[in-house]
């Protein structure tokens, strides 16, 4: 077995968008803690563990896109799902790594991943928040089930529609929230605002993957949210996706107004609202594929720019 057919099947187009919840997390504790010192502790983290966090949280989190990468392609090939495919090429569907290797391969991620997790929960907690340290690892493990019961198992939740919860709330909220909290130690609200926006354009590229697959999902009844809602129905649901995205990242701007280089964000949206145009006027769903890597990148470089100007 090839080392590039392992990285085929880890998807590494997939990685910006997984880590770009961790960015704006970690910009977002950083102003607090550096910037304005809003009381949390007397003593602030040394800088060496402030990167260790941030390296930490960025390589779990990989590993959980990794993991849910290997498990759908597993999940969907044993199933007969990815036989029909218009995207990129499978590994198991198309016999190049055999789903016992799969396995073997969700296994060893699995772990390594839970290796990389626990380390980041003795380094933001250590031993002085016990507590703090019992929630993050069943975190962890809920991320571990989640990623791997996306397609796997006779009750695969990406099979009745649950997918964009799930997205919705691992790399959205979790991703963003958790990683603030694991500087701050507490959480304030106006954080849901950034969180909301990766999550929302984080189902949009979902959204869009499920768009484009809607006609082989519903001959293999995977009943994604875009197969029960229709193509019509989809697409407006994509618009909105993308509208709450900006209107929640204006929001926190808003509230936190102290210069107009915090706009800078915007630029992101642009490839965004042009893609809401391409969604519109599409009718051949194939055509999708490319409009994945946009939104993905877009919302990479939403996070990037954020974290720079506005916060």
């Amino acid at each position: 077995m090839k080392l590039k057919h392992w990285l085929a099947a880890a998807r590494l187009r997939t990685l910006p968008l997984s880590v770009s919840g961790i960015i704006v997390g970690c910009s977002l504790a950083d102003f607090k803690v550096w910037n304005f010192q809003i009381g949390l502790h007397e003593v602030a983290p040394s800088l060496l563990s402030d990167y260790s966090i941030f390296i930490l949280a960025t390589l779990t989190t990989i590993g959980f896109q990794i993991l849910s990468n290997f498990a759908n392609d597993y999940g969907d090939g044993v199933k007969g799902t990815d036989n029909i495919r218009i995207g990129e090429q499978r590994l198991v569907a198309s016999g190049i790594i055999s789903p016992k290797q799969m396995k073997r391969g969700i296994i060893i991620i699995t772990v390594l991943t839970l290796c990389s997790a626990l380390v980041l929960i003795y380094q933001a907690f250590r031993q002085d928040y016990f507590w703090y340290s019992v929630l993050f690892f069943v975190l962890g493990i809920a991320s571990i089930a989640a990623a791997i019961k996306y397609t796997v198992g006779k009750k695969a939740y990406g099979y009745s529609g649950f997918g964009d919860v799930f997205v919705f709330l691992f790399f959205g909220w979790l991703s963003v929230v958790g990683s603030y909290f694991l500087y701050t130690k507490i959480v304030h609200l106006d954080v849901f605002l950034p969180a909301t926006t990766i999550g929302m354009l984080s189902i949009a590229v979902l959204n869009l993957n499920n768009m484009r697959d809607r006609i082989e999902d519903a001959k293999v009844n995977k009943n994604t949210l875009v197969v029960k809602m229709g193509s019509q129905q989809a697409k407006r649901y994509h618009y909105f996706l993308i509208l709450v995205a900006l209107v929640c990242a204006i929001g926190y701007v808003e509230l936190h107004y102290y210069s107009p280089k915090q706009y800078l964000f915007l630029i992101a949206f642009i490839p965004l609202i042009h893609n809401i145009i391409i969604v519109a006027r599409n009718i051949i769903h194939k055509e999708l594929d490319s409009e994945l890597k946009k939104v993905a990148l877009s919302t990479f470089l939403f996070a990037i720019l954020f974290a720079i100007f506005s916060v």
